[in-house]
């Protein structure tokens, strides 16, 4: 669902209906018949990251299905090689720009936020060519595979996060997020008399607890409450980063990058 014009202030958002690719491997097939042990009681892979990451041009552009992409190479990049190794990288905003460009069609040379995007169409092409890093944007970052999730199963979400240091979602966002003349509030929860949707937008979860999920967006963090993740949050993924599962040695699934890779056939 794309934003409106009419979105409040800087707070833009861009993601469109999902889709269905029946190539893109999904968690709950990969699972199936395995017996798994339940999730840890709570993840945090936000502690001690700098209070505002950046609005990725989030504020002036429909690029969230972006702009989540380079807030999930920040908590990598901070939680890699244990937190007194680590420095969390930020890439530019022309980074950030230039993937709009290349993965959602986005023109700058026409005004306005842009056409938004989709997730598997972004997901696909971190996949097969990289997001766009450094000064210039010529290097390439690529992800080793991604994999669906069910949004209903939140113990698969739940593992998403822990074993792959977040959970790249999508959600249809109702008017209590974006009140009018206001900045969304600290906790995004369930409100059943608000049925006014007025987009879709793209975030990352970086940690939970048992009351809700840690949201990056806009550059803040917010909790989303699970009783508000059941009613708006319509798609989940798992990403396999390289850099994290070196690091950490933690991957989707709990399976091998070969096994992964296997998997993501379909979408060379």
């Amino acid at each position: 669902m794309k934003t409106k014009a009419t979105t409040t202030g800087t707070y833009k958002l861009g993601r469109l209906h999902r889709t269905y690719d029946p190539r893109v491997p999904h968690m709950s097939a990969l699972l199936a018949g395995q017996k798994l042990t339940p999730p840890p009681a709570s993840v945090y892979y936000t502690k001690g990251m700098p209070a505002n990451l950046g609005m990725m041009l989030n504020n002036t552009l429909g690029d969230c299905t972006c702009a989540a992409v380079y807030h999930a190479f920040q908590v990598w990049s901070f939680n890699a090689g244990g937190k007194k190794a680590a420095k969390m990288v930020t890439e530019p905003d022309s980074d950030v720009e230039k993937l709009y460009i290349l993965a959602d069609g986005y023109n700058p040379r026409v005004p306005g936020e842009g056409p938004g995007g989709n997730e598997q169409h972004v997901l696909t092409y971190l996949y097969q060519t990289g997001a766009p890093i450094g000064p210039k944007g010529t290097a390439r970052h690529k992800i080793a595979a991604f994999v669906e999730v069910d949004p209903r199963n939140v113990d698969d979400v739940k593992r998403t996060i822990n074993d792959c240091g977040l959970a790249y979602i999508g959600f249809n966002v109702p008017q209590s997020v974006q009140p009018p003349g206001a900045p969304p509030p600290s906790i995004w929860d369930y409100v059943p008399s608000d049925s006014n949707i007025i987009g879709g937008h793209a975030v990352v979860l970086a940690g939970y607890d048992a009351k809700g999920a840690r949201v990056i967006s806009w550059g803040q963090y917010y909790t989303m409450t699970w009783k508000f993740f059941a009613n708006f949050v319509d798609e989940v993924y798992a990403i396999a980063d390289s850099e994290w599962v070196e690091s950490t040695g933690k991957t989707p699934g709990g399976f091998t990058l070969e096994q992964l890779e296997v998997q993501m056939q379909a979408l060379k």
